[in-house]
């Protein structure tokens, strides 16, 4: 069985961390350069960067930042935010990037996933999914959640599997900053549709909601980020408690 995986998420705007609850009510998290740091030490799996405001904006995602993050963090280093094209990729890998995070662009011209996979290797294509509960069916969201759309979660984690996704990193905005755990149902359901690591994000507020996420949710991995970033869990505790259960690396 494959190790799972502890991922604190830098969410970016204005070239500061922050969180809020829903993806709305944002409040200041602290200097991101700074966190990454301190998640190196405390022995984070890997890193996920994401300029939240990039989309919007219609602008790149922050190189300077990411490159001066990247020179910290000896870890796998995820970056996403208004990225559109194979040369916006080259320009993130040489900033630091090892991986790279897709989601608005990727809904809007789903062939995207299929050339970065091509250019770059499935294992640098993360295809980010924002969803809420619309009737009852999970809809995608873009734009940091500002904008739904046609796709529906299930049907759309295929197709990205399909056109050569090597992750896919869900958030349920449902449960985003309520620190009420998991969308266990749709972690469950992803992994019996697709075969590529399936990343849980939004909602998680004490260890047993990342147990939760790894024996209910079957999830490769577990994001989580105000209750890293404020220090209400510390990740070598949190990987302590899970040790017993499920392969992590201590």
């Amino acid at each position: 069985m494959l190790t799972k995986r502890i991922i604190p998420c830098l969410d970016i705007k204005d070239g500061r961390t922050v969180k809020g609850t829903h993806f709305v009510n944002l409040r200041d998290a602290g200097d991101p350069v700074e966190l990454a740091k301190n998640y190196v030490h405390q022995g984070a799996d890997e890193l996920v960067f994401l300029d939240i405001a990039a989309t919007n904006e219609n602008r790149k995602t922050l190189l300077d930042l990411v490159h001066r993050i990247a020179f910290h963090v000896t870890l796998p280093f995820t970056v996403g935010g208004g990225i559109r094209t194979v040369a916006d990729v080259e320009k993130l890998l040489e900033a630091g990037a090892d991986k790279i995070s897709i989601n608005s662009s990727a809904v809007n011209r789903p062939e995207l996933i299929s050339e970065l996979a091509l250019a770059f290797g499935s294992q640098c294509v993360v295809v980010a999914m924002d969803a809420r509960k619309v009737h009852n069916q999970w809809v995608i969201h873009t734009h940091g959640g500002l904008m739904p759309t046609e796709k529906k979660l299930f049907s759309w984690a295929r197709e990205a599997a399909d056109r050569g996704a090597g992750e896919i990193l869900f958030t349920s905005m449902d449960h985003d900053g309520t620190k009420a755990g998991f969308a266990l149902d749709a972690l469950s359901k992803l992994n019996e549709l697709v075969t590529i690591p399936v990343i849980a994000s939004g909602g998680a507020g004490q260890a047993a909601h990342f147990l939760e996420a790894f024996l209910i949710g079957r999830a490769d991995a577990a994001l989580a980020a105000s209750i890293f970033h404020y220090q209400e869990i510390n990740i070598p505790d949190l990987k302590k408690y899970l040790a017993p259960h499920v392969p992590i690396r201590l």
